[in-house]
């Protein structure tokens, strides 16, 4: 019989995620509370679907009883309730769902469950933080890490120039909560969409960077003397989050506005959610660049990875969804077929020192078109 793994979460990257291991041959079943979005993934895969409540655990726990792997692919409000549910289960878990709080704090339920759970299992955090993972071992010390991620529609188009290609509760998110980067060797806060800088990409182009507090697990597996994050988007872009932050509109408490309490936020994300919305057929790419500096036998050095990826014209799946979704559903296939177990809570950082895992990586991105450079180079 193959082996089973639940989907939790059947949105545009769990869809991609459910998709790609059917054709893995699992035995898939997607969970999600949108009936509509459930029907039209059982017309493209062969895989299971129950519509849920993924905020209940006991929900949760009934549908991975039979499961040898998890995957967690829910919006952050509900990411850290949905892993402990999965722990507490005793299932190996692939996760993506970017909970605001800390994973590593699962560590010791994990461990004591006896379960692998690798988190932060998608792009930025993911992806980058495998390169980290990879370059700092490269190095005695590490002198500096700078990761920039962006996912962007390939045509710029006034006046947003964004579209969003996963969660807009989760988007606002990066551009509300403290930025953490390390100066110094010290973890210290700085205010989200700040230390705004002009960023070339050869080939690609202009764009803007500014900080997010993308470096998770990275600010205690990574000993460097300063590390940051920044989110990249086209030019104009950080100034317009900035005047509705400013103003009120990505507030969590409600307002009385002519007697009905309202929170800005919740309507705030509701109305970006439609005017960002990708239009069929609109063509996006995802960026990532990892830059990790460090010296070794005396000798200062750097390494660069570098993944450019665009929306896969043959299937219309978008890059975004690429690059998040595969590294996520190659490691739910190693879970479930046992090739990676070390009990406890895995970054990616810490699954790029396994050389078999890393391989197994690497090998599946390459084998799903996702294409990246890495390369070393004096200072």
């Amino acid at each position: 019989m193959n082996e089973r793994i639940t989907v939790l979460g059947g949105g545009l990257v769990g869809a991609t995620i459910a998709r790609d291991l059917a054709r893995q041959g699992f035995d898939v079943l997607v969970a999600d509370r949108d009936r509509e979005a459930l029907d039209e993934l059982q017309k493209s895969a062969p895989l299971r679907a129950r519509l849920a409540d993924l905020s209940h655990a006991w929900e949760i726990q009934d549908l991975i009883a039979d499961a040898q792997a998890v995957v967690g692919s829910l919006p952050g409000r509900l990411g850290s309730g949905m892993l402990r549910s999965v722990l507490d289960a005793g299932k190996p878990i692939a996760d993506i769902s970017f909970s605001p709080e800390d994973p590593l704090a699962w560590d010791g339920l994990a461990r004591q469950r006896g379960v692998t759970a690798v988190v932060d299992c998608g792009v930025s955090p993911g992806l980058s933080n495998f390169a980290v993972g990879r370059g700092a071992q490269a190095f005695d010390e590490i002198e500096d890490v700078t990761i920039l991620a962006g996912g962007l529609p390939a045509q710029r188009s006034h006046p947003y120039e964004y579209a969003i290609v996963f969660s807009a509760s989760d988007v606002l998110e990066e551009y509300t909560r403290p930025a953490r980067v390390v100066e110094d060797g010290q973890v210290v806060k700085r205010p989200a969409l700040s230390e705004l800088e002009t960023i070339e990409i050869a080939g690609v182009g202009t764009f803007e960077g500014f900080l997010t507090d993308g470096l998770r697990t990275l600010l205690s597996t990574v000993p460097a003397r300063r590390m940051r994050e920044k989110t990249l988007r086209y030019p104009g872009h950080a100034e317009q989050m900035r005047l509705l932050r400013d103003c009120g509109f990505f507030a969590s408490e409600a307002i009385d506005v002519g007697g009905v309490r309202v929170a800005p936020r919740a309507l705030t994300e509701r109305l970006l959610r439609e005017a960002w919305k990708l239009s069929a057929g609109e063509e996006e790419f995802t960026l990532l660049r990892v830059t990790v500096t460090g010296r070794r036998a005396g000798k200062t050095r750097r390494y660069v990875f570098e993944l450019l990826d665009r929306t896969d014209k043959t299937t219309g799946t978008t890059s975004m969804a690429r690059t998040t979704g595969y590294p996520c559903a190659i490691v739910a296939g190693m879970l479930a077929r046992g090739q990676y177990r070390q009990p406890g809570i895995t970054a990616p950082e810490i699954l790029a020192r396994d050389p078999d895992a890393a391989a197994r990586l690497l090998e599946g991105l390459g084998a799903r078109g996702i294409i990246w450079s890495e390369k070393e180079e004096d200072v």
